[in-house]
């Protein structure tokens, strides 16, 4: 019986483009943890949070101890789902490195979703208030002015997911 080959799975999208939702069906692979960025800053930071500074201070602290961990994961042959936003090229370079440390394959799955639909499922989302962060208009464009989509220039695998459905 040979072991499965551990994968690092990264996930690009607006906010409310579907990544918890993909980021579930792509955990519940045998083999394979889910570490979710939005989970750790609201234990560790919740308090903390109240603007963009506030993430991008909080969000690299975060990274900071993440990245070791998640390296060890993979090389004892767990596959990671990696639900940190890869949303600009600094935070894929990040991502790069870990791969790079790891030496696995991996894939970025981009979802790219219309913001007219990313801003009805937030609505939605809010609403329903399951969510650890709740997310006004403003900030989803403050925050979406930011958001670069990878290219294959940046040498990732790369899988499109495409919705128009507001769920």
């Amino acid at each position: 019986m040979s072991a499965a080959i551990p994968m690092l799975h990264l996930i690009c999208g607006k906010i409310a483009s579907g990544k918890s939702t993909l980021t579930a069906q792509l955990g519940a692979s045998a083999g394979t943890i889910i570490i979710s960025e939005d989970d750790w800053l609201a234990a560790l930071y919740a308090d903390e949070l109240s603007s963009l500074s506030d993430y991008v201070r909080c969000s690299a602290r975060l990274r900071d101890i993440i990245g070791p961990h998640v390296v060890a994961l993979l090389k004892a042959g767990v596959s990671v789902v990696l639900d940190f936003q890869a949303n600009t090229r600094a935070s894929r370079m990040w991502m790069r490195g870990l791969i790079d440390a790891a030496n696995v394959p991996h894939t970025l799955h981009y979802l790219d979703v219309p913001d007219a639909v990313c801003k009805a499922r937030l609505h939605l989302r809010n609403a329903r208030g399951d969510h650890a962060f709740a997310v006004t208009d403003e900030q989803f464009d403050q925050i979406s002015r930011h958001f670069v989509a990878p290219g294959p220039q940046e040498g990732f695998d790369i899988i499109v997911h495409r919705s128009d459905a507001v769920q």
